[in-house]
């Protein structure tokens, strides 16, 4: 039964995501960040909402309360957020669940897949070519300073890849080396996702994904290193809360 929901999901995404990837082509010359912004969330609500109504994967979410808010003038608080990393599923989630817009920092490649890839090309996010070293990270502190500036929080997967259920990855040091120049706070999020939509698994299966944010971590004066040790110990300390099946 899995399996038949989980075609079912596929045939799903793939009839709404033409639709709006076409929309978001036509339309980019004509609209701004904001609408096609709005026009890949569409595509993602239902993605997630399909998940949810055909495959029965649900999820909740703790924490709100700790993302920053305005500050004393009005503005938008940044934010740079820092995600455990198991599935696409929040990859997903994660712009229908925070009040502010995000901005993805992914390898370039994305931009080359069908139908998907041509839609996210037209957001204002940061796609990177991993081979430019030094220079792709250039390019990331300048667009990332620039949207945090216009109120987006950035969101990064430290990880770098999916990794599988009880598992932990190498940390890279991209996120926290962004929020050292920036001078913007990380904010750590966990992620039980791979209990229903395993990395790199085509099968879902029906249950509950935990999603838990962390309080803010201030980068000012903090070296790279050690502000992706905290971040690392916070996320991978929450996965053990979490998801204790995995980590037996």
């Amino acid at each position: 039964m899995a399996l038949i929901r989980s075609i079912i999901h596929m045939v799903w995404m793939l009839l709404t995501v033409i639709p709006v990837a076409f929309w978001m082509v036509a339309t980019a010359p004509f609209s701004g960040a904001q609408h096609m912004y709005a026009s890949a969330k569409a595509f993602l609500a239902c993605a997630i909402y399909g998940l949810r109504a055909i495959c029965g994967v649900n999820w909740r979410v703790s924490g709100m309360e700790n993302l920053p808010g305005l500050d004393a003038n009005g503005h938008q608080l940044p934010a740079i957020l820092l995600v455990k990393h198991q599935s696409t599923l929040e990859t997903f989630l994660m712009p229908l669940i925070m009040p502010r817009p995000l901005a993805y920092v992914f390898k370039k490649e994305i931009l080359y897949i069908p139908f998907f890839g041509w839609g996210i090309a037209r957001c204002d996010m940061i796609h990177i070519d991993r081979q430019q070293g030094k220079q792709a990270f250039q390019k990331v502190t300048e667009q990332g300073r620039r949207l945090l500036a216009n109120g987006t929080w950035v969101i990064m997967f430290p990880e770098g890849t999916r990794i599988p259920r009880g598992k932990v990855g190498p940390y890279k040091l991209g996120g926290t080396r962004l929020a050292v120049e920036t001078g913007a706070p990380v904010v750590p999020i966990a992620v039980s996702s791979a209990k229903c939509w395993p990395r790199k698994g085509f099968i879902k299966y029906p249950g509950m994904v935990d999603v838990s944010i962390g309080q803010p971590i201030p980068s000012a004066g903090r070296a790279p290193d050690e502000l992706m040790r905290e971040v690392q110990d916070w996320i991978e300390g929450e996965m053990h809360r979490l998801d204790p099946e995995a980590y037996r």
